[in-house]
């Protein structure tokens, strides 16, 4: 959980901002997954979650403590707590027309999406807690998933089991085994 000590001032963050910067890119780049062509699951954890409360509060040149906690309680629950996996799951079409005829058909694409550890059941998320993301006529590019995980799975993983991640939905069905990097990233976030 991120707390005020985490973040850094808007002064400090001023100076700082393109070496932080560089290190999450870099970090990000092992926390990206994307399942077939046109879905990507790109998992959260406290460092992805502080730059993105950094750049909100430069965005908004946010300093009143109250304001700074508002953001801090929209962006904590993304923060895996060593017992589950958090993800933003985009799903994406360059062309604007693709993606609105894409987005109509998906509907329920979210509740589809599962990982899995080498041995084990699929687990499939719990999807976007915040707020419905999701309509009868269409779901939302972005969702946010939560993937829980039990003690045996993490253990599993931890001793270097293999993870699987892969969509099921009628019109949109992949599958994908998880990279070294990515998934040595994921172990970390484990208890």
């Amino acid at each position: 959980m991120l707390t005020h000590e985490n973040l850094f001032s808007l002064e400090k963050y001023a100076r700082v901002r393109p070496e932080f910067r560089a290190k999450v890119i870099a970090h990000k780049k092992n926390r990206q997954l994307p399942i077939g062509a046109h879905a990507t699951l790109y998992f959260e954890d406290a460092l992805t979650m502080q730059y993105q409360v950094q750049e909100m509060l430069r965005l908004e040149r946010m300093f009143e403590p109250e304001l700074i906690q508002e953001e801090l309680d929209v962006y904590n629950p993304l923060i895996p707590d060593g017992h589950n996996w958090k993800a933003t799951f985009m799903v994406e079409y360059g062309d604007e027309a693709e993606r609105r005829a894409a987005l109509a058909r998906l509907i329920g694409i979210e509740k589809k999406v599962w990982l899995q550890v080498d041995g084990f059941d699929r687990v499939f998320p719990i999807a976007n807690e915040d707020l419905e993301r999701e309509t009868e006529d269409k779901t939302a590019a972005v969702h946010f998933l939560r993937f829980e995980l039990t003690p045996p799975m993490i253990a599993a993983a931890k001793g270097g089991e293999a993870i699987r991640a892969g969509i099921d939905h009628d019109l949109y069905r992949e599958s994908v085994t998880v990279p070294p990097a990515v998934r040595d990233s994921l172990v970390a976030d484990l208890a």
